[in-house]
């Protein structure tokens, strides 16, 4: 069974943290041992695993981001979201991440981002869990 996050984004760029949302998703499967996969149905947003102790990474990163693609650089495309589509891109659509003992298995460090590159904007984030 897949299920579906709702996201709403606030800002143009952005990263929001759901790894607890997805352990939510976990939890309430009941699957001890497994496969989760997660992943993102659209082509300016995209999905990474980085740290989520330090808000500052976050930022760090979206900086980083818009100074390797930004914004604006005569792209072509007509509706003016290019930035967003190489972005997401570069991070990709989909994670994968063992779980154990009902637990997704994280670094201590890691967090699961949904990655807004054209927003703001509702978005859908799909989750299936495989048990072993």
């Amino acid at each position: 069974m897949i299920e579906t996050l709702q996201i709403k984004t606030e800002n143009h760029t952005e990263f929001v943290d759901i790894t607890e949302r997805i352990q939510e998703i976990v939890i309430n499967s009941k699957v001890k041992n497994g496969v989760c996969y997660i992943f993102v149905p659209h082509t300016t947003a995209g999905i990474t695993i980085n740290e989520n102790a330090d808000p500052d990474v976050k930022s760090d990163m979206l900086m980083e981001l818009n100074k390797i693609v930004p914004f604006d650089d005569n792209y072509k495309h007509i509706e003016g979201n290019s930035s967003a589509h190489i972005k997401a891109s570069l991070l990709g659509f989909s994670e994968t991440v063992f779980i154990e003992d009902g637990q997704l298995l994280l670094g201590t460090w890691q967090g699961i981002y949904f990655c807004e590159f054209d927003g703001p904007r509702v978005r859908r984030v799909y989750v299936k869990i495989i048990e072993d």
